[in-house]
């Protein structure tokens, strides 16, 4: 593991003890949250993208945002449900976020997860053709987009035009590099084998759609290794990049051990664990959350082989207690880089 960033859903509620109530309290202090997470020494501030949720949902303003208000960290999507996107103004999108980020957008697609629309991707105008699947049309979406943000030639060119002849118009801005940063939210071994073959970088979450019995992180790596044989066997070029989600409470001063004993207790009882569950009609394996002082969390971790295999860590942050709190989180959470980092190399 080379990298470490966090990865907040924009939750806002009125609950009590949120900071986070309204809708301009989440946008503002996921902003705030990406400063801090700089300032801390982390390399990532990664966001959700959910519909018809209380959460962040237009993610290309915000990370717009974002990227003005910090200088040197990663800015990604974990992950965009392509049903619900025009890949072309997407491409538009997110090739003008890149170019006011330097080159520092990493964007997670996939085609999503269950939500509680019944079919929100017609809602948005995207009604799934006849005889294709949700994987088919999030698959064919990518593809557009990634040859959109490659700056191929994508429309005909009118009388007016001034391109070679023949040529075909590319979506403009081009943002130079950006289609090497895309990643696939990838939940089962074959979608990891496959995205190792299209040549795009592996996300996985804290759970897989998988139920061997074996610990999450042992599923993952398996899956991981898979991933990393089918982009050497399809011949790409440079480094594929791995990145798993893992949800992490360091205890380090009084107020984070108030919010997070309850959990700690749980967990030294024996009730904290990988289970097996069902999502999206299928059996899978959800992982366990990780509590504690920064010397029980560096031991556990080491012993996650997916962690272990992967280049970057995503932190699932309870974002609703707000960026100053997070702020001592990923104080913490760069130490704890630095201590697993320190320790693959002896």
């Amino acid at each position: 593991m080379r990298n470490i960033g966090f990865l907040s859903f924009g939750w806002w509620s009125g609950a009590p003890g949120s900071k986070v109530r309204t809708a301009n309290d989440a946008m503002v202090d996921t902003i705030g949250l990406a400063e801090a997470a700089e300032d801390a020494g982390l390399d990532g501030a990664w966001i959700r993208v959910h519909h018809f949720e209380q959460c962040v949902s237009s993610p290309f303003p915000l990370l717009a945002a974002m990227a003005a208000r910090t200088s040197r960290i990663e800015l990604g999507t974990g992950v965009i449900n392509m049903r619900y996107e025009n890949p072309l103004y997407m491409a538009e999108a997110a090739a003008t976020v890149d170019l006011i980020a330097g080159g520092r957008l990493q964007l997670g697609v996939s085609r999503g997860s269950p939500e509680p629309a019944a079919d929100g991707p017609a809602a948005f105008g995207y009604p799934l053709a006849w005889g294709v699947t949700p994987v088919e049309d999030a698959a064919s979406r990518i593809e557009v987009f990634r040859e959109a943000v490659d700056g191929i030639g994508i429309a005909k060119p009118g009388p007016q035009a001034h391109v070679p002849e023949g040529g075909l118009l590319p979506i403009q801005p081009h943002s130079p590099g950006l289609s090497d940063r895309v990643w696939y939210g990838a939940g089962g071994i074959d979608s990891a084998r496959r995205t190792g073959e299209l040549g795009m970088h592996l996300m996985s979450s804290t759970l897989v759609l998988e139920a061997t019995g074996e610990p999450l992180g042992v599923v993952q790596a398996r899956q991981i290794g898979e991933y990393r044989a089918a982009w050497r066997e399809a011949g790409h070029p440079g480094n594929p990049r791995v990145s798993v989600s893992r949800s992490i409470m360091p205890i380090v001063d009084d107020l984070s051990n108030t919010y997070f004993h309850p959990y700690l207790e749980r967990d030294l009882m024996g009730g904290n664990r990988d289970h097996i569950g069902e999502i999206d009609n299928t059996m899978s394996t959800f992982g366990k959350t990780y509590v504690g002082g920064l010397d029980k969390l560096e031991r556990e971790l080491r012993e996650d082989d997916a962690v272990m295999a992967a280049d970057t860590l995503l932190v699932t942050i309870p974002n609703q207690l707000g960026a100053d709190f997070n702020h001592t989180t990923f104080v913490a959470l760069a130490e704890l880089r630095e201590r697993l980092t320190r320790r693959i190399a002896l």
